[in-house]
């Protein structure tokens, strides 16, 4: 948290990393961040698999919500599906199918598997025959079962002549990746040949950093140099970098990353009276 010493030492009345994204103008997107959108966005559109892969704190879901916001203000006619689900290791196909039922329809759920089937189909090929397309997203992918991720070819497979009628979006963490081997989970290479895998990479260097603190603090009304000149972001780009026993080095300043890191150097700044953020500060956490 930041203090409220550190606040008042900065002039700060509101926290910039706490409910920092009220639109898009509040992102920053990296040329990687903005290919990963532009890819959901598309696909969800006009369809396909993708698995949209990145760290805890990386901006998966923020990107998720852009894409869909996007795509209302277009008035693109595009049927989000979104299992509400909190426990996704406990989503089935029929779970999925009653999502389907919902977000597309305003019937209800068939009791039998072979009855949601056949209802799910009628219902995306109406809403299809309408010019609407439909997106299956799902938050928090990496904990489904191997079961399930199985079962999502055949809900991609669904079509009316040429057409198919499902794309699917799966926002995950990294461990996804280890599920969608196919050397590690044989039984699920009809999916995992399918699905295209987009990964988010961390803010790459000091400018980055800079750019992406630049928008949280102009959102709250304070200039990012009067908290943290080039120099502190310099620093905070090297005390985010580790190194590979081979002696590769790469970043870690994933977005949540940056900002806790953000709020100790602001914190310890007012513990030590310094006036900015400064590589000073920043190498003394």
């Amino acid at each position: 948290m930041l203090s409220m010493q550190a606040r008042m030492k900065f002039g700060l009345v509101r926290d910039p990393f706490v409910d920092d994204v009220a639109g898009a103008k509040d992102v920053y997107l990296t040329p990687g961040a903005r290919f990963a959108a532009e890819y959901l966005y598309q696909t969800a559109r006009i369809g396909g698999m993708v698995a949209l892969i990145g760290e805890s704190g990386s901006g998966k879901s923020t990107i998720r919500r852009l894409v869909i916001k996007r795509m209302r203000e277009e008035n693109q006619k595009v049927r989000v599906v979104h299992p509400r689900v909190f426990d996704k290791t406990r989503l089935t196909a029929g779970s999925i199918a009653d999502a389907i039922v919902e977000d597309c329809s305003t019937e209800r759920p068939r009791r039998s598997l072979e009855a949601k089937a056949r209802q799910v189909e009628r219902i995306l090929t109406a809403s299809s025959r309408a010019g609407w397309s439909h997106v299956l997203m799902i938050e928090e992918a990496h904990d489904l079962t191997i079961h399930t991720l199985k079962y999502l070819k055949r809900f991609w497979e669904l079509e009316d002549g040429f057409k198919k009628l499902l794309a699917i979006v799966l926002v995950a963490q990294s461990e996804m990746k280890e599920k969608l081997d196919e050397s590690r989970n044989w039984s699920a290479r009809e999916l995992i040949r399918r699905m295209e895998i987009v990964e988010l990479d961390p803010l790459s260097d000091a400018g980055q950093i800079a750019a992406y603190l630049d928008i949280k603090f102009a959102r709250i009304g304070k200039e990012r140099g009067t908290v943290i000149p080039e120099a502190g972001c310099d620093a905070l780009a090297a005390r985010l970098r580790r190194q590979t026993s081979q002696g590769v080095v790469f970043s870690v300043a994933w977005p949540l990353l940056v900002n806790n890191w953000m709020r100790k150097a602001m914190n310890l700044a007012a513990d030590l009276g310094a006036d900015l953020v400064d590589a000073d500060v920043v190498n003394a956490l």
